[in-house]
Parts: C-alpha cells; structure tokens; sequence
C-alpha cells in the first residue's frame, strides 16, 4: 500500500509518520517493514522514483531542466542535478539534449 502511494504522489513532501499511520503502524515497524520489501527507506524510494520519472520526461523530448526538477518535486534545480548525475552518471542536461546532439557528443551511446 505505502509503495504505491509513494508511486502516485512521489511529487509531494511526505513524512514517514504520515505514510506509518495510513499503514496502521508505528513508525519503526513500517519503516522495517518498507525497508524488508523494498531494500530501500521510503525518502530513498520516492528519490528513485523521482530520478527515474524525470530522465523518461527529458528523454521524451528535449526539455528544460529546471522546469523537469520541479514538475518531479524537487524544489532545489541544483540538488536535483547533483542527485540526478549521482543516479545517472550524466547531467540531466545530456539527456534533455536532442538524440542527434547526444550522438555527436557522445558516439556510440
């Protein structure tokens, strides 16, 4: 239940009391049960989801940055870079290029 409401509001702020009271437990017992099934804490999750949903939207068609961060729930365009580069071993700036760009910068990619 807690992944998939994380999966359909990974845009919004949430703290794991929130998400534990929906699960009808306390906040250590959901935070170990999430961890168990998900190898991941529940911040962790929804930044994986995040990253993953923002590198489908700048590969989708060149975009700008910026506006991909926030519409992704990032309030920090700097934080989202460092984080999505950390995920991806590239800047989203590269995705967010066009694939004829991205092919000449990168041949072979």
């Amino acid at each position: 239940m807690a992944v998939q409401w994380i999966r359909e509001h990974y845009r919004r702020a949430f703290r794991v009391e929130e998400l534990a009271s929906l699960a009808g437990m306390s906040e250590s017992a959901f935070y170990r049960n999430f961890q168990a099934v998900t190898a991941m804490s529940p911040i962790r999750f929804q930044k994986q989801i995040r990253l993953q949903q923002a590198r489908l939207l700048l590969a989708a068609g060149p975009g700008d940055v910026t506006g991909v961060s926030r519409h992704v729930g990032y309030e920090s365009p700097s934080r989202f870079s460092r984080e999505y580069r950390r995920r991806f071993g590239v800047p989203p700036s590269h995705d967010a290029a066009t694939p004829a760009s991205r092919s000449s910068v990168h041949p072979g990619r």
